[in-house]
């Protein structure tokens, strides 16, 4: 078999034949660098990374053939090596500037080496170049989504307008133009959310994956279950979920988690192993090999607790291993899949009315969505004022949430907070260096001291837990609400306000206050937030009830109560799969309170 032959049988997504081609080449001429470049290729797309990188790296060193490089770098950022992945993407730009896909995923590499600055010269050089074919023109369309998204990160907002506007026409016109994920944090319309979703969905050919081999479930043993995750080590997914892993009834459910994400050798790493029945670890699988696996476990509901976040696999659920495959947890909105049957959600953060802008049946839960860990510990001191970087006898409103879900309306509504509240100030996350420069310029050209905006390093969690009770009120954001963020400020003690939204990301809030008893912190509009978080500030004693009534609901109401919410997921769990058993299509239907 010739190369040609392999290279075309690579076009066509036959891996194995590409594979087998270059391996009897190099078995014959072992340092074939288009034999070593093939055989890197047909691994790489195959997902076997760590296989792939020594020809990749091999083909490298003696070719200056076009897309080398690029995909040296591509396979060593899956691998977590970012400055490798940099310098490979370098190289690849010094011989070929005009290619869009190195400027993409170097971008990708810096942004994950927080270059942020270096990130936009990158995305910025993919979009000039001309967009003269297909491939072109869907590396124009990541760069601007990746540029966009850089963008809201550093609090760019001027800058970042025009290309959300294109983000948002792509979408409207048919253009796959953002990541589904960019669109939730831009975007405050559930039906151009569901839009985005579905075109990414066949612009990636999830929609045509042809499904592994399985058997069929057996609904006479326990119903087996697997959570496909890249976030079983120190994450906020796990810190949400880690307790309803260990709880979950063994008498009725068998749980595996399928793991394609880092070990990184914490404890959290170590409790998520311990929580499962198996835990299977598929990083250096292909998606179809970890499909198969899934499939070859006779699992009967696949939850996917990833969605269409950064590093997420869709490829693996597309492959349908599963009778039933469920979307959870990790992306709030809707995946706009034919192959997830269902998305958890409750009544707040989908609506009935609103189900059709959901691909999926929806699942409502009978309180709030979001599972929480009620063992998550809290350290037992708190920080003083003063070494948290915050004065004494001032009102401190805080807002922890990532700066992407910053938007210039809301920080215009904190300013005014600060400008009628005077002995105030603004605690913010430092999320970055530059977005921090850019939040004080802003708060500058407001009229506003930017000495009061105070910054809050990075810290482990339980400690940042504590810190949190300095604070004397959170504020939330739109159109994308605090979701863990809101969870942990709660479960801290402090109360939190929020707007509730028009989409499943910006209700996250109002469905975790309601479920914690404190609905009246949940606004209808802008207005309404700020009035009320203006009034809070001027009457102490006010909202000195409110946290009051949060501390004593803290453990009495559903929402960090685990073995309840375990109890309602599970009839969901049982409902779904007994639905399946009778032969009746995915529909959505509603959880009885336990």
């Amino acid at each position: 078999m010739t190369l040609d032959a392999a290279w075309q049988a690579l076009e066509r997504d036959d891996f194995a034949f590409a594979e087998r081609a270059a391996r009897e080449t190099l078995a014959r001429t072992p340092d074939d660098g288009e034999a070593l470049y093939l055989l890197g290729s047909a691994l790489l797309f195959a997902g076997r990374h760590a296989e792939a990188l020594r020809p990749l790296e091999e083909a490298a060193a003696c070719l200056r053939t076009r897309g080398v490089g690029y995909r040296l770098g591509h396979c060593r950022l899956a691998l977590g090596d970012f400055p490798g992945a940099e310098a490979a993407l370098r190289r690849e730009i010094e011989l070929h500037p005009d290619s869009a896909n190195a400027h993409n995923t170097l971008g990708v590499t810096l942004v994950n080496q927080a270059k942020h600055e270096q990130a936009l010269a990158a995305f910025l050089a993919a979009l000039r170049i001309e967009p003269a074919h297909a491939e072109a023109r869907r590396n124009a369309a990541v760069a601007r989504g990746q540029l966009a998204w850089n963008l809201i990160s550093l609090c760019r907002w001027d800058e970042a307008r025009p290309h959300i506007a294109a983000l948002r026409a792509g979408v409207q016109d048919g253009t796959l133009a953002a990541a589904p994920f960019t669109m939730i944090a831009v975007s405050s319309s559930a039906e151009e959310q569901r839009r985005c979703a579905e075109q990414h969905v066949r612009e990636q050919g999830l929609d045509r994956v042809a499904p592994v081999t399985r058997r069929s479930a057996s609904r006479a043993s326990r119903i087996r279950l697997a959570y496909v995750s890249g976030d079983f080590h120190e994450h906020a997914t796990a810190k949400l979920a880690a307790r309803l892993f260990e709880l979950h009834d063994r008498s009725r459910f068998e749980v595996c988690a399928i793991s394609y994400g880092e070990d990184d050798g914490s404890p959290m790493r170590r409790r998520l192993k311990s929580a499962f029945d198996r835990f299977v670890d598929v990083r250096d699988a292909s998606d179809r090999e970890a499909a198969q696996r899934i499939a070859d476990g006779e699992t009967a509901i696949a939850i996917d607790l990833k969605g269409h976040t950064p590093s997420a696999r869709p490829g693996i659920l597309a492959a349908r291993p599963a009778p039933l495959q469920v979307s959870y947890l990790g992306f709030p909105g809707t995946m706009g899949a034919p192959f997830i049957d269902y998305l958890v959600a409750d009544a707040i953060v989908v609506p009935p009315a609103e189900e059709r802008f959901y691909s999926e049946g929806i699942v409502r839960l009978p309180h709030c969505y979001q599972v929480n860990d009620a063992t998550r510990e809290i350290a037992p001191q708190s920080p003083s004022r003063t070494e948290a970087g915050l004065p004494e006898g001032v009102f401190v409103f805080c807002c922890f949430n990532h700066a992407y879900k910053i938007t210039p309306e809301v920080f215009d509504l904190w300013m005014r907070l600060l400008r009628k509240v005077s002995d105030s100030r603004l605690w913010l996350l430092e999320d970055d260096p530059a977005a921090s420069a850019n939040l004080r310029a802003a708060a500058r050209s407001r009229g506003i001291d930017p000495a009061r905006l105070v910054f809050a390093p990075r810290m482990p969690h339980e400690q940042h837990l504590a810190r949190q009770r300095l604070a004397d009120l959170s504020l939330d954001t739109l159109p994308c609400n605090a979701h863990t963020t809101a969870s942990d400020a709660l479960w801290a003690g402090l109360p939190a306000l929020t707007c509730i939204g028009s989409t499943f990301a910006g209700r996250v809030a109002a469905s975790l206050l309601t479920a914690i008893g404190l609905p009246e912190l949940v606004t209808r509009s802008l207005q309404e937030y700020e009035d009320l978080a203006l009034a809070l500030a001027s009457d102490r004693r006010r909202l000195a009830g409110y946290r009051e009534r949060l501390v004593r609901n803290r453990l009495e109401k559903p929402l960090f109560d685990t073995d309840r919410f375990r109890r309602g997921l599970e009839a969901a769990y049982e409902t779904m799969w007994e639905m399946h058993c009778r032969g009746e299509a995915p529909r959505s239907f509603s959880v009885d309170a336990p």
